[in-house]
């Protein structure tokens, strides 16, 4: 019986294919009617092709508008350039002689002031946050009043395609490469293709060397830039719409005071009056109605009741997109606790150590070791005995984050210092500050102190049970 049943069985089945193999199943990989409308979008062209000149454009046009009127999105640019660049990058030289770093750094600084590098670094993370990019040219100008005549000039995306409709395979709208794809020159047009005014037509080929071109890359082989609203744009926009939408809804239940109707039929004993018929109420005054008309106020019901909750959820959503936190970038902390609210932040500032540091290698080191080559060619101008400017050893400081709770930070500190998983160097660099300097200003303090009586002899300044410092040591 059993075998009578399986030869049956037998018939129905399909007979195996030997070319044909068993293989996992990706949901998101199955064409379906209600896959096929969400992915229509979806296409497999290459980084530069996604990212073509024609794109790019559309993109950097509607992320200006929307920073031009969207108050969080333009906090949000402004926010993380001012929390990135600060008051701007302070130089300190590891040269032996302590004489020769001092006046290093004073003469680095005398030119960053002059140039507005603070400034330049805060509008070009903000073009990077913007159009996607951010292009830095070094130049000379002869007008500056420091010896070394290095300055940075700040130009659009817009300026940096081939102008000639057709590229070759080594160009990336503007950017020659070699064959390893490494940037060689630029192209540069000569004026703005959106300046109103024609001046200068036409493009200069500008050596890779004296430009600096930041952008975040997300693909391999991705040579230009998008905007970092990019995914926000979509919900920015509705958002928006909505807000302003609500608010008119809003307007007109408020401006309409009530209406007057009638529970009599159509030609019935209620007294004849015009449609929509605006009447104007006097304040405080009792009034009358016509013969078979009551009167009834308007309840407005906008925004309703879970606006401000779907709101807030939905531009959640739209700020996610870069890294900055919501509360940092809606300026909000009051639905946080302090261990939340912290916890954020400490993400937020891991990005902006990770940027700091790009900014490092790509930006203030080609600056720096460009300002000491132009300065190298001045007579007497560095000082000596110290070998090729360009393997001098420097760090940078950047200004510090301040705490949440500065009494708990402190107590952290002075446990830190005194278990000696810290050091005074590393404490006070996390308050950008160059601890050279600070121990100096402290020891003047300790010693005017003492002179004046204000302190015992013995008080060293430092926590009780701080490990002895160095202040020899580099570290």
């Amino acid at each position: 019986m059993k075998a009578l049943l399986n030869r049956v069985l037998n018939l129905f089945r399909r007979p195996a294919d030997p070319g044909r193999s068993l293989s996992a199943r990706f949901d998101a990989a199955v064409l379906s009617q209600s896959t096929a409308r969400h992915w229509a979008n979806a296409d497999n062209l290459s980084a530069d092709a996604a990212a073509s000149p024609a794109v790019r454009a559309i993109l950097r046009t509607r992320s200006r508008y929307e920073i031009a009127n969207n108050p969080t999105a333009y906090g949000m640019a402004t926010k993380l350039a001012n929390d990135l660049i600060g008051t701007g990058p302070r130089l300190q030289m590891l040269l032996p002689d302590e004489a020769d770093n001092d006046y290093l750094e004073q003469e680095w600084e005398a030119w960053a002031t002059e140039i507005d590098l603070a400034e330049k670094l805060r509008t070009a993370r903000i073009a990077k946050f913007v159009d996607g990019e951010a292009f830095i040219l070094l130049t000379t100008n002869r007008r500056l009043p420091t010896p070394v005549k290095l300055d940075i000039r700040l130009i659009e995306a817009d300026r940096v395609t081939n102008p000639s409709p057709t590229m070759e395979a080594n160009d990336a709208d503007g950017i020659l490469l070699d064959a390893n794809g490494n940037p060689i020159a630029y192209t540069i047009l000569n004026q703005h293709p959106g300046d109103t005014r024609i001046i200068n037509t036409g493009a200069t080929t500008i050596p890779a060397r004296n430009v600096i071109h930041l952008f975040k890359p997300l693909r391999p082989e991705q040579h230009r830039g998008i905007p970092e609203l990019t995914p926000s744009l979509p919900i920015f926009a509705l958002l928006r719409d909505w807000l302003i939408a609500t608010v008119d809804a809003a307007k007109a239940a408020a401006a309409i005071a009530g209406v007057l109707y009638t529970d009599a039929p159509p030609g019935g004993e209620a007294a004849e009056l015009d449609a929509l018929f605006p009447i104007r109420l006097e304040r405080n005054a009792l009034l009358t109605m016509p013969e078979g008309w009551k009167m009834e106020q308007v309840e407005a019901r906008h925004p309703s009741g879970n606006f401000a909750e779907s709101y807030t959820a939905i531009e959640k959503k739209a700020i996610r997109a870069t890294a900055i936190p919501w509360n940092v970038a809606a300026s909000d902390s009051s639905a946080y606790n302090y261990a939340s609210g912290r916890l954020d932040h400490q993400t937020y500032y891991r990005a902006i150590a990770i940027e700091r540091a790009e900014l490092e290698r790509k930006v203030l080191r080609r600056l720096l070791h460009a300002w000491l080559s132009e300065a190298a060619l001045i007579p007497g101008y560095l000082p000596t005995g110290h070998g090729p400017p360009v393997t001098w050893r420097y760090q940078w400081f950047w200004d510090g984050q301040d705490h949440v709770d500065p009494t708990k930070e402190a107590s952290a500190q002075a446990i830190r210092l005194a278990n000696g998983t810290t050091t005074l160097a590393a404490e006070y660099a996390k308050q950008g500050k160059d601890w050279r300097i600070e121990m100096i200003q402290r020891a003047k303090e300790i010693q005017l102190a003492r002179e004046l009586g204000l302190i015992p002899e013995t008080t060293s300044g430092l926590p009780e049970n701080a490990p002895p410092t160095d202040p020899t040591d580099d570290d």
